[in-house]
């Protein structure tokens, strides 16, 4: 064999094999990128995505709803004591008074919990379940287009 030609075979061999594992470094990238989308649009997963948003939105509600009830038995209790200092009520009603806030305190806390993670997943999802197009086979209700504020008082 000619000196030429072993020269061009490890030419080729050197610039060669490179190229080949560069190849196979982009096609298996375009698979795994392939496989993640399949997942993540995967009809499952969507429901999952979907059915976790909707009962965060519920479970939000209703802490709000608590928290109102709460805030309103404790106005009641102030109305029923107006000008009276704490000092001075009814210990019952004082330690019910102090339940109520400790309550309520607690509840906020959880909602503010609660409304991070659904604003957090709200974003992951790129708003896909509050148009109607996009929601996921055998839904019909959209999700709102907000997110969750957080409760500071």
């Amino acid at each position: 064999m000619k000196t030429s030609t072993k020269i061009i075979i490890a030419l080729v061999l050197i610039l060669g094999l490179p190229a080949i594992g560069l190849a196979t470094n982009a096609i298996w990238f375009a698979h795994r990128t392939e496989q993640v989308v399949k997942q993540e649009v995967d009809p499952q997963v969507l429901l999952n995505k979907y059915m976790w948003l909707k009962e965060a939105m519920s479970s939000l509600d209703a802490k709000k709803a608590t928290i109102d009830a709460d805030q309103t038995n404790i106005d009641a209790m102030l109305a029923s004591y107006k000008g009276v200092p704490r000092n001075q009520w009814a210990e019952m009603d004082a330690v019910q008074y102090n339940q109520w806030q400790t309550e309520q305190n607690g509840v906020k806390q959880s909602y503010n919990n609660l409304a991070s993670d659904y604003n957090a997943k709200m974003a992951e999802v790129n708003w896909a379940f509050t148009n109607v197009g996009q929601l996921p086979h055998g839904q019909s209700q959209t999700l709102p287009r907000e997110y969750r504020n957080y409760i500071t008082q």
